[in-house]
């Protein structure tokens, strides 16, 4: 059989693939509350709390050593059924479960101290442990003896049997009340985040996953505590008033709106999900407009947290009007605005960061109003402390004394046949796809691929990375000698990944080092995808990846020296010169060659995701090249018109279609440069939430202004009136097709780039048109003309490879010399 034969037959069993795993598999394509394990230790019975049925221990399948027994509390003074009786430990046991889904976990232990006829729980002190780690050391929970203790944890646990190991001390005994071990949502917790020390701001922390973290504090601020029947994962959450430091200069506010959740799956914040925290949280707050509002909370000396700050506007009446300082410790500082993360409001979003504790064992989170803010406010909503638990060398890796104990979990033979056979057969598939031959691909992954941890070490984080270029990897020490030792004289710009710095290699040749801080907003995922999309591809209107280094934890990308800045500068910086009409239709044309040949000339399309002026640079010539790939995507573009993803991009510029359907095509790449069309056109803003409600967003009032016939009232005035009126026209109509809602009506790039050239020729005067000419015929439409062509460059650029992309150059002057040839009676 024929390889093209052999993958229809695959593709042709995809659907019956499907439709055998749908019933079995159903809880890999979406989160649902679990129903194990919850256990109510030391009874026959069942009992229902908070939509929870804790099963009677008896009922499974333990074997109890003789030094274990039960216990109940005859003076009925615990504060639900689950915590009546107790099971008792004489010696070591464990519990030993059987988990048929890795993933992460939550591990609840239940403790409440009664005291009976024979026992008085709160004298107990013991040691609990799951493999590799020691959760509960010395532990006593006479403090349980009025109100429930619940000790809370998460981890990762692979599938296989999972093990709780409770351990007396000497002349003592353990016990519990009830045990809570399911699985969590995908992302939950991330692998790896912004640390901040009480010395400043360090290294990203690595390899949160591959620990054990511990609840500290759960806190809902400015609302009343939350029980775990308001929680979707059962949790509880406290008041936050014994931490505020100043009350007085507090107000709280809350609100009955219907929150606006955007959160997916695929990644990692900072927008939340239903299961991030319960409504009841997002919907109340602390706020201040004039004062900063402070949060202590102590915590073990030399501890380290996870810590999770959640937000929502829930008084703005619309975007960018509200935004305030978050500070740690004092010496870190973020920006909190919501239009960093949302195009409406009420939007829930959080951010992580793993703190260290100050010299007094607090961590101290403050909120600081901004009064440069057209409404200063600054606000809070909720807080989460996890320590972060190191592995410990007393606890083995896999420890079950009574190995007949354990947990039976009986799955159906039938559910478990069709998970094999699912998984067979898809893992054959993408076994099949992956390691084929390099002349049968057609297209890259969508996904370029997870980050190994590289830790705080010299370790590569892209040494284990396949079809990665280490030719290019630079030396740590290569870069401070280029950049005088990251000088700060030398920042020549600043991005969501960290400063940029001018250097000069040991070559003599200038290059632009970007190197990423604490506290950015990208980090690994981006950093390696900025890489594996550079190395492979080269044009002229690409920005070319001179090199990277990842040494000492240390994200850094090299790239050619870009002279005259970004598309930006010239618009609005009045240090640079303004650009003329014409120039500024030769920067557009440079960048939609760029943008088209990452939709067709690269093998699969590349979908670039965040075109903006600030990401268009301009050399000594003012050739315009793309820059910044971090959020780019790859797919096979020509079999799936779309990439199924979480929202991601700039605010003001992103595809309203995208946004809805979380579907990315490469006409999102098509309406996000519509909008820099005309930020070139008009030199305003995307958004301008200082002008009326009506001109805030540039999208929808330039397409207003269009449909007016007000297009030229809105040129910016530095060219006004030089423009050809049957130049602008085309640019016009260029806009308009760029920036239309349903994606499917938008113009490929190559056709954008076709016009553009277009408009600059009837600029320049090699074509003449009278005003009242119709130029509105479709641009997906060839030009018909005898003895020419359509450029080769447009038409047939997913044809081409990557090594023929450098004669770019020739191209251009062809398109030049074509264009001279046209009339008008046939131009398009």
């Amino acid at each position: 059989m024929g390889t093209l034969q052999f993958h229809r037959v695959l593709i042709s069993l995809f659907p019956l693939v499907f439709l055998l795993c749908l019933s079995s598999l159903q809880f890999i394509s979406a989160y649902t509350v679990p129903d194990k394990y919850f256990i109510n230790c030391g009874s026959d019975s069942n009992f229902t709390v908070s939509g929870r049925v804790f099963v009677g221990e008896s009922s499974l399948s333990f074997s109890f050593p003789k030094q274990s027994s039960t216990e109940k509390d005859t003076n009925q003074s615990s504060p639900t059924s689950v915590y009546q009786t107790a099971r008792i430990f004489g010696r070591q046991f464990s519990y030993e479960f059987s988990i048929s889904s890795s993933g992460y976990y939550a591990v609840r232990l239940h403790f409440f101290a009664f005291s009976s006829s024979s026992s008085n729980l709160s004298t107990a002190i013991f040691n609990v442990s799951v493999p590799n780690f020691l959760l509960l050391q010395n532990f006593n929970a006479s403090d349980s003896s009025k109100s429930a203790l619940v000790e809370e944890f998460f981890l990762r646990i692979h599938t296989g049997k999972f093990i709780i190991t409770f351990s007396p001390l000497e002349s003592s005994f353990a016990f519990v009340n009830a045990i809570e071990l399911f699985i969590l949502p995908n992302y939950f917790i991330p692998n790896e985040t912004r640390y901040v020390s009480v010395g400043g701001q360090g290294n990203n922390y690595v390899g949160i996953l591959s620990l054990v973290l511990k609840r500290t504090y759960r806190i809902n601020v400015g609302g009343d505590a939350v029980t775990s029947d308001s929680d979707d994962l059962w949790r509880t959450w406290e008041l936050d008033d014994p931490y505020l430091h100043n009350r007085e200069d507090a107000r709280t506010s809350s609100s009955d709106s219907n929150l606006n959740y955007q959160g997916g799956d695929e990644s990692v914040g900072p927008l939340a999900t239903r299961y991030t925290a319960p409504n009841t949280v997002y919907l109340t707050a602390k706020k201040s407009s004039s004062s900063n509002l402070t949060w202590g909370f102590p915590v073990e000396k030399n501890s380290i947290h996870l810590l999770r700050i959640h937000f929502c506007d829930l008084e703005s009446t619309s975007l960018n009007v509200t935004f305030f300082n978050l500070l740690i410790h004092k010496n870190f500082t973020r920006m909190i605005n919501s239009i960093d993360v949302s195009t409406r409001l009420p939007t829930p979003f959080y951010y992580d960061f793993v703190v260290d504790s100050d010299d007094y064992g607090h961590v101290n989170i403050t909120v600081a109003p901004d009064a440069s803010a057209p409404i200063p406010n600054a606000f809070l909503n909720g807080l989460e402390m996890l320590q972060i638990v190191d592995p410990s060398d007393s606890v083995p890796g896999y420890e079950a004394e009574d190995k007949q104990n354990h947990l039976a979990v009986v799955l159906g033979s039938a559910i478990g046949a069709s998970v094999l056979i699912c998984i067979g057969v898809v893992g054959f598939l993408i076994w099949h796809l992956k390691f084929r031959k390099p002349d049968e691909k057609k297209a890259e992954n969508s996904d370029w691929g997870s980050v190994p941890n590289g830790g705080g070490s010299s370790h590569s984080r892209l040494s284990e990375v396949p079809n990665i270029n280490l030719g290019l990897k630079l030396s740590f020490h290569e870069l401070q000698h280029a950049t005088n030792n990251f000088d700060a004289r030398k920042i020549i710009g600043k991005g969501g990944f960290g400063n940029v710095y001018m250097g000069v290699l040991k070559n003599g040749v200038r290059v632009a080092v970007k190197r990423s801080e604490p506290g950015s907003t990208q980090g690994p995922t981006e950093f390696q995808t900025e890489i594996m999309v550079l190395s492979k591809i080269r044009h002229r209107h690409l920005v070319s990846l001179i090199g990277y280094c990842d040494e000492r934890s240390e994200m850094i990308l090299v790239y050619e020296y870009m002279e005259k800045g970004t598309l930006k500068d010239h618009l609005y910086n009045s240090k640079f010169p303004r650009m003329s009409w014409r120039q500024r239709l030769e920067v557009c044309i440079g960048a939609a060659r760029g943008l088209h040949y990452l939709h067709k000339g690269s093998k699969g399309g590349i979908i670039h995701r965040d075109v903006k002026p600030t990401n268009i640079l301009l050399d000594e010539n003012h050739v315009a090249k793309v820059a910044d790939f971090g959020l780019s995507r790859s797919g096979p573009l020509d079999q799936q018109p779309y990439v199924s993803t979480g929202v991601k991009g700039t605010f003001g510029y992103l595809d309203p279609e995208y946004f809805r359907t979380q579907q990315l095509t490469e006409k999102s790449d098509v309406y996000s440069f519509g909008v820099v069309l005309l930020e070139v056109l008009c030199a305003r803003p995307a958004i301008d939430p200082s002008l009326p409600r009506d001109q805030v967003n540039l999208a929808d009032w330039g397409n207003l202004c269009m449909k007016k016939g007000m297009l030229e009232e809105i040129i910016d005035s530095s060219i006004k009136g030089k423009i050809d009126i049957n130049s602008l026209r085309k640019y016009g109509e260029t806009i308009g097709k760029c920036l239309q809602d349903d994606g499917s009506d938008r113009p490929s790039m190559g056709d954008v780039l076709w016009d553009l050239e277009y408009a600059l020729q009837l600029q320049r005067g090699a074509i003449r048109r009278e005003p009242h000419e119709d130029s509105s015929s479709g641009a997906s439409q060839s030009i018909q003309l005898p003895n020419v062509r359509r450029l080769p460059s447009l038409s047939a650029l997913s044809e081409v490879d990557d090594n023929s992309i450098v004669r770019d150059d020739e191209t251009d002057s062809e398109a030049g010399l074509i264009f001279s040839q046209l009339n008008i009676d046939d131009a398009r």
